[in-house]
């Protein structure tokens, strides 16, 4: 009877934690939507197929959102970046380098996880009900670092040392690679200009081909494009383990169960590498734990501990 009882308590308490994780994987969701309608909310961009270029423009948003998308009402920061490197004019872009390094250090990967809306485009991809028989492609150790080769050659070499006649760069990983612009700006414009349909070749099929591949891997991988391709990811990654806000295990409570490290998407196992830079900082680790164990923990919630731990000694 008794032992009823402790199984029926441990069944009452794992469902508990389940309801947890769907209601804060829905508000999540709820985030990413709300900033990427708030991100892309320039409605006459959208009625007459045109690029808005006021003044909100020359101001950076945090996550990964094309600036020739017809509603985008700020610039996408690893595309701001290459066109200050590609710039004749300018040496170093101090602004594009400062949002980014302020962003990364309050938040690290947070942005990835709540405030990009491409990351919400995979999200969603992500729940089509299919066989999910891989959290990460063959070669995930080797790929992982993809992101970084594509931020070093792509956003900041190429833009700097490829140029044309007049020492004006281009932005490489915008034009080659990124399906954020395929998909927001350039399949939006180019199906509703008959002049741009006639300009479109090698390059437009290309960057669709990369789109449809991101698109299918999506489907069957959790956010391969944030894992394995995002230079923005890979910016804010490096601050992960330094972030203002960061997560922390505490070990007294923890009892190796892995059930985060089950529960992550990512794969991630957060009991040993709570600040991993591919933690894209969901929180459906912290939901499912059973201990407690993991928690956000703040600069100054640091401070203060080590403060008190100094005056009771």
């Amino acid at each position: 009877m008794e032992q009823k009882k402790v199984i029926k308590k441990r069944e009452e308490k794992s469902k508990r934690r389940h309801d947890a994780l769907n209601k804060k994987e829905k508000f999540r969701l709820f985030i990413q939507a709300c900033v990427t309608a708030v991100s892309n909310g320039y409605i006459a961009g959208f009625a007459q197929m045109k690029i808005y270029k006021g003044d909100l423009k020359k101001l950076c948003v945090p996550g990964l959102n094309c600036y020739s998308c017809p509603g985008a009402l700020g610039s996408c920061p690893i595309g701001a970046l290459q066109a200050v490197l590609g710039n004749r004019q300018y040496h170093i872009a101090f602004y594009v380098l400062g949002f980014l390094m302020m962003v990364g250090a309050v938040f690290g990967r947070f942005i990835c996880g709540w405030a990009c809306p491409f990351g919400l485009v995979q999200d969603l991809l992500h729940k089509i009900p299919t066989p999910k028989k891989w959290k990460k492609l063959p070669g995930d150790r080797v790929l992982r670092y993809l992101k970084y080769v594509l931020l070093v050659v792509f956003v900041i070499l190429m833009p700097l040392y490829v140029v044309d006649f007049v020492g004006q760069g281009e932005p490489w990983f915008c034009k080659l690679i990124c399906p954020v612009g395929t998909l927001e700006g350039g399949i939006p414009l180019v199906s509703t200009s008959s002049d741009l349909q006639q300009m479109v070749g090698f390059l437009f099929a290309w960057k669709n081909l990369i789109l449809i591949g991101v698109i299918v891997l999506a489907i069957f991988v959790y956010r391969p494009f944030c894992h394995y391709v995002c230079p923005l990811g890979a910016i804010y990654g490096l601050f992960n383990p330094i972030a203002f806000t960061r997560f922390k295990v505490d070990k007294k409570t923890c009892t190796n169960c892995k059930a985060c490290k089950n529960v992550c998407k990512l794969d991630i196992p957060v009991y040993e590498k709570p600040n991993s830079v591919e933690c894209i900082r969901c929180g459906m680790c912290m939901s499912i734990c059973p201990e407690s164990a993991i928690q956000y923990e703040n600069a100054i919630r640091r401070k203060h501990v080590k403060k008190n731990d100094c005056t009771k000694a």
